[in-house]
């Protein structure tokens, strides 16, 4: 199977956990799911008032210059993970 049919079944897997992941990883599956599908952070910081927005923005960004393919299979393994 290739890395994006494996991506493309993680996405849908995502939403059928058998728990709710803690915020900080769904932070990361968000990032990660960001990465792989648009590449690095772009547009403006959401403001202070949105904290959500910017903990999404800020976990996102931190994973600039990851290659597409590297956060698509950190993205197959964490969701591979967290489905047990």
């Amino acid at each position: 199977m290739s890395l994006q049919a494996q991506f493309d079944q993680a996405v849908l897997d995502s939403k059928n956990l058998p728990e709710r992941p803690d915020n900080m990883t769904l932070l990361k599956i968000y990032a990660l799911f960001k990465q792989a599908s648009t590449g690095d952070a772009n547009g403006d910081r959401p403001g202070f008032t949105d904290m959500i927005g910017r903990a999404k923005y800020d976990a996102w960004d931190a994973l600039k210059g990851t290659a597409k393919e590297d956060a698509m299979q950190q993205y197959v393994d964490l969701i591979t993970d967290l489905k047990g």
